[in-house]
């Protein structure tokens, strides 16, 4: 049996017989069946995004840049956290519920958190132990897809952060003009997101002579008559992407929305992403595009505890969820769309809306269009 048919076959126990089911306990069957499946005694979770999960949203970082400053190791008989020590106490303080907060070890700040998960503390081998601990980079395909399927509170906070990420892009764009710099709207951005406990993970501008770039990081330039906002936020350790458009609108935005609609189309639960990934790309030639144009940047994919989770191609053979987060970001010189979804067997529902940007309907969603300089 694959790991997430036995995840899912654990998600169905009844509450009634053991109490209530919480977001812990179906996340840790899930990991149960991924460990299981690998023959492990133990599974030691090292990255941001399988800690976050994990642990409920929690911040396992210092810099954006710098790797994790804990790492679990998840096992039968319980959870251990490995703490850098220079960093147990605010954790425990801030971030980590009590349970949690109880099965800290520390670890010295200038020795690794993953080789003391993966030994149990020793700092040496697993072997000593006489037990197996496997760490997540051996299993990634197992933990996407054992965390690909959104838990109710996952839900409710993901809709909470679309909504938060949605309004800083409107407020931002309503004080802008085609005189603004690229730096200062990113830094508008910034501190909107920031302001909402929001983590400014990617923010970026192009003012019109810089709209062919598809990832503009910010410079000193005028946003001109049209210029493009992007944003990947992260709050609870999910991620909200989204772009915005202000000021001209473009001669391919009505295009590059034909091309989004044949990527929500073809994002239905059971479908494979190479699949879906095939249909949206054809998209582009159905709309009038050269058919190749997908190739020129990347098309998005699942979202959640990574900005992509991961990054679709031919070769991705994930399964689609429900409930799914979704990002698909199709674009062509000077055009682009982007937001983040939840799929479920209902359709697409957008989570980064706010009802005063103005909104065009495409395939029976309401897309966002460039919104005009006040």
């Amino acid at each position: 049996m694959s790991a997430i048919t036995t995840a899912e076959a654990a998600d169905t126990v009844s509450a009634t017989s053991a109490g209530p089911t919480t977001e812990r306990d179906v996340k840790r069957r899930r990991l149960a069946s991924v460990r299981e499946d690998a023959g492990a005694d133990a599974l030691v979770l090292s990255s941001h995004e399988a800690l976050s999960w994990y642990l409920g949203g929690i911040r396992t970082h210092v810099s954006f840049a710098g790797p994790p400053v804990l790492a679990v190791r998840v096992a039968e008989g319980g959870d251990t956290l490995f703490v850098s020590a220079n960093e147990a106490d605010r954790l425990i303080a801030e971030e980590l519920a009590p349970d949690d907060a109880a099965r800290v070890a520390r670890v010295p700040w200038y020795e690794s958190v993953v080789a003391h998960a993966l030994s149990g503390g020793s700092g040496g081998p697993s072997e000593g132990r006489g037990d197996l601990a496997v760490d997540e980079s051996e299993v990634g395909p197992q933990l996407r897809a054992a965390r690909a399927e959104l838990v109710p509170e996952e839900v409710d906070r993901y809709r909470a952060l679309g909504r938060a990420v949605a309004e800083v892009l409107t407020d931002v764009a309503a004080e802008l003009s085609p005189l603004t710099s690229e730096r200062a709207a990113a830094a508008r951005l910034a501190a909107g997101l920031v302001a909402r406990g929001i983590d400014p993970l990617v923010v970026l501008v192009a003012g019109e002579p810089r709209l062919p770039h598809r990832h503009p990081l910010p410079t000193d330039s005028p946003l001109g008559a049209r210029a493009m906002l992007v944003v990947c936020g992260r709050r609870h350790g999910l991620i909200a992407n989204a772009t915005r458009w202000v000021g001209a609108a473009g001669g391919d935005d009505e295009r590059i929305l034909a091309v989004e609609a044949a990527f929500f189309a073809a994002t239905r639960p059971g479908a494979h992403l190479n699949e879906v990934f095939a249909a949206g790309c054809r998209g582009y030639a159905d709309a009038g595009f050269d058919p190749d144009e997908w190739e020129r940047h990347h098309q998005g994919g699942p979202t959640g505890y990574a900005g992509r989770d991961p990054r679709a191609t031919a070769e991705t053979r994930d399964l689609v969820r429900s409930p799914h987060a979704f990002a698909w970001n199709p674009s062509a010189p000077g055009a682009k769309v982007e937001d983040t979804v939840i799929v479920t067997d209902a359709g697409v529902e957008v989570l980064t809306v706010d009802s005063r940007w103005p909104t065009t309907t495409v395939g029976g969603i309401a897309r966002p269009v460039a919104r005009p300089f006040s």
